[in-house]
């Protein structure tokens, strides 16, 4: 299973579309926030089931701040992230997620790409396709993979 995992495109769908273009339709895709708008659009260019939540700019939407859902033997917890601070790092989130009984947060806002995997929470932010702020300023997305035993496998990829 590939799910595809992105967030804070501002409307600016372009990289976006030419991903999902270029690498196929994944299994799922998880938006964390900041369509501004786009949800019809990138619900509608994934050809795939699509969880999204809504970001600090995401001010007149239907979409969920908050989505919990479960990814074969794993318990997903989706949030922008910015009710948690995780512009000052990421711990009171990871606190959080564990608190919550997920066993992975995923989580955009700081448009920096994270992928944190330790015994008891693994925490992943895939940056931002549109507006990178990462150093090289790249945009980025991640790439969840389930193998055939069902583990996760992360992999944070630049375009």
């Amino acid at each position: 299973m590939r799910i595809l995992i992105v967030s804070d495109t501002h409307r600016k769908n372009d990289n976006l579309i030419r991903l999902l273009q270029e690498a196929g339709s994944p299994d799922m895709l998880i938006h964390c926030g900041d369509v501004e708008g786009s949800e019809y659009t990138i619900s509608e260019c994934a050809g795939c089931p699509v969880e999204m939540v809504a970001g600090n700019n995401d001010f007149f939407t239907d979409l969920p701040r908050e989505r919990e859902f479960t990814i074969g033997r794993y318990q997903i917890w989706l949030t922008h992230g910015h009710s948690y601070y995780v512009s000052m790092g990421n711990e009171t989130i990871k606190r959080e997620a564990v608190a919550r009984g997920a066993d992975i947060v995923i989580y955009g806002h700081t448009h920096k790409p994270v992928v944190e995997v330790e015994q008891n929470i693994i925490a992943v932010n895939p940056g931002s396709i549109s507006y990178p702020r990462q150093q090289g300023r790249r945009p980025s997305y991640v790439l969840m993979e389930l193998d055939e035993k069902g583990a996760a496998h992360f992999s944070i990829h630049f375009l």
